[in-house]
């Protein structure tokens, strides 16, 4: 009997050679998103996100998915968030993806159409991502 991998099952049992993808891609299925880095600097064309106290720019016109975000000093968001770069991966099931997870940032809709949420791995911040325009051709492909 095969049991479908999670994420705590992956972190438990982590052994990874050098020209494999990471179990999250591999064995999940994740899909990477984009490369969110902290600056202090403002950049060209920046987006204000008020409600996190965030600036964004670059991920439109970075052909490597780079996202450069600066924060306001009262930013609400996890100190990790804020000065450590993260990683995004999309996923097909976000509830799934986070559960046994340390949850940094609880599952929320920055857009419309989008679910997302922050965990917090060996240290590092990583961002999930959901996306509703996905919801539809999954729901029609048998398992």
């Amino acid at each position: 009997m095969s049991s479908t991998p999670t994420l705590s099952s992956i972190l438990q049992s982590l052994n990874r050679r050098d020209h494999e993808p990471p179990p999250v891609v591999s064995k999940l299925g994740w899909r990477y998103h984009h490369l969110g880095i902290p600056t202090d600097s403002p950049r060209p064309n920046e987006k204000h996100l008020e409600a996190f106290g965030l600036h964004v720019s670059g991920f439109s016109t970075s052909a490597f998915g780079i996202e450069w975000m600066r924060y306001s000093d009262d930013s609400p968001l996890h100190p990790a968030i804020k000065a450590l770069p993260h990683v995004a991966f999309e996923v097909d099931d976000l509830d799934a993806a986070l559960e046994g997870q340390e949850v940094i940032y609880p599952p929320g809709s920055p857009s419309e159409g989008v679910r997302a949420a922050m965990i917090l791995v060996d240290g590092a911040p990583v961002e999930l991502i959901w996306f509703s325009r996905n919801a539809k051709s999954r729901l029609e492909t048998p398992p």
